[in-house]
């Protein structure tokens, strides 16, 4: 029996979804309910006449997302023949432990290396940056030792996987700027005490969109693009005095609604590429068998003593948020046309399905 893709319907299901129609494969999106529309109406597989439009052939309801774990969830996967493509809202509402141990299905990727993107786990993705050699910021190990313009990276409170971030120049700025949140409910204290202070970079945003192709032993970019968020972007389009006013009433929150196609100059690639490759092959030593499909490496291209050099701040390690990388032009330098995350798992999934190599690709 033929492989269905499967996803959680949330983040990226209708770029999973779309991609593997492309490929032939039949498409399965666990919703919840009060959450299912954008699935069960607006995309769902029909025909218009004799066209076939939309992209989500069955949706299994749930009342929380955790349920995909349940006996019956599970089980209907099992029938379908599902392999799970993991997102982020996968990671978040589902949690790890559950993914690790509890959901028996076939997952696209390394499922154990999903936790290492969170910053108070062991052998972490800063762990990883670190042991590969590649440029990520300098991390300020106490708020009394911040000397320069840093960034502290603290959870939301009442959305914990949401960013409060806030910056500081010095001590006194920070004891201020946390004071405020605290006071507000914005943060929690232990949150507070476990977040991590590094060095603000100071350049051009990018996140590079990588695949790493067990089947075929490659790393591909596939995509470049940075993210819009909320409410920032807002305050950024307004002149300097008026983000002062406004800042003494009302903190800007930083929320992730979008993503911007991109693309850099093309003397830079060799650069990032050679970083990638460094970090795949940590993550191969510390997380075997390593990457299995699409991972992100997101920073910054700053200068340093007078030349570009891209410097990593957060890294992903399964489906980007960002279906909109298909149209940078990095995909069709190597595939000869444009191939969006989704499609290029099902692509994968293809290959592995023919050489009887699954195993390569999930676990």
């Amino acid at each position: 029996m033929k492989h269905a893709i499967s996803t959680l319907g949330s983040h990226s299901a209708l770029d999973v979804s779309e991609g593997a129609k492309k490929e032939g494969f039949r498409t399965l999106v666990v919703c919840k309910r009060g959450r299912e529309n954008t699935y069960l109406n607006w995309y769902k597989s029909r025909k218009r006449g004799k066209r076939e439009i939309g992209v989500v052939d069955e949706i299994v309801l749930v009342n929380e997302f955790k349920q995909i774990a349940s006996h019956a969830v599970v089980e209907h996967l099992k029938k379908s023949n599902a392999v799970f493509v993991p997102n982020r809202s996968f990671s978040v509402y589902v949690g790890y432990d559950t993914i690790e141990n509890e959901f028996p299905i076939p997952i696209f990727g390394n499922r154990k290396l999903l936790r290492a993107e969170e910053r108070d786990q062991p052998n972490n993705q800063y762990d990883l940056l670190k042991k590969s050699g590649i440029n990520y910021p300098k991390e300020v190990l106490s708020p009394e030792k911040i000397q320069k313009l840093s960034i502290v990276k603290v959870n939301e409170a009442e959305r914990s996987y949401e960013r409060a971030f806030f910056f500081a120049s010095d001590y006194e700025e920070y004891k201020e700027k946390s004071s405020e949140l605290l006071k507000h409910g914005k943060i929690r204290e232990d949150d507070l005490k476990k977040a991590r202070i590094e060095e603000f970079v100071i350049g051009a945003p990018f996140n590079f969109n990588f695949f790493y192709s067990p089947i075929h032993d490659e790393l591909e970019l596939l995509g470049v693009d940075m993210r819009k968020q909320t409410d920032i972007d807002g305050y950024l389009k307004m002149p300097a005095d008026i983000q002062l006013d406004v800042l003494k009433k009302h903190r800007p929150k930083i929320i992730e609604v979008g993503h911007i196609a991109c693309t850099v100059r093309e003397s830079l690639i060799e650069g990032v590429y050679e970083q990638a490759e460094k970090f795949a092959e940590t993550v191969a030593k510390e997380y075997s068998p390593g990457i299995i499909g699409p991972f992100a490496l997101q920073g910054a291209i700053e200068e340093v003593d007078g030349k570009e050099q891209f410097t990593t701040f957060d890294v992903s390690f399964r489906m980007p948020g960002s279906p909109g990388t298909r149209f940078t032009p990095y995909s069709e330098y190597l595939f000869r046309e444009s191939i969006s995350f989704g499609r290029r798992i099902a692509m994968e999934l293809k290959d592995a399905e023919k050489g009887k190599k699954i195993d390569l690709v999930t676990t």
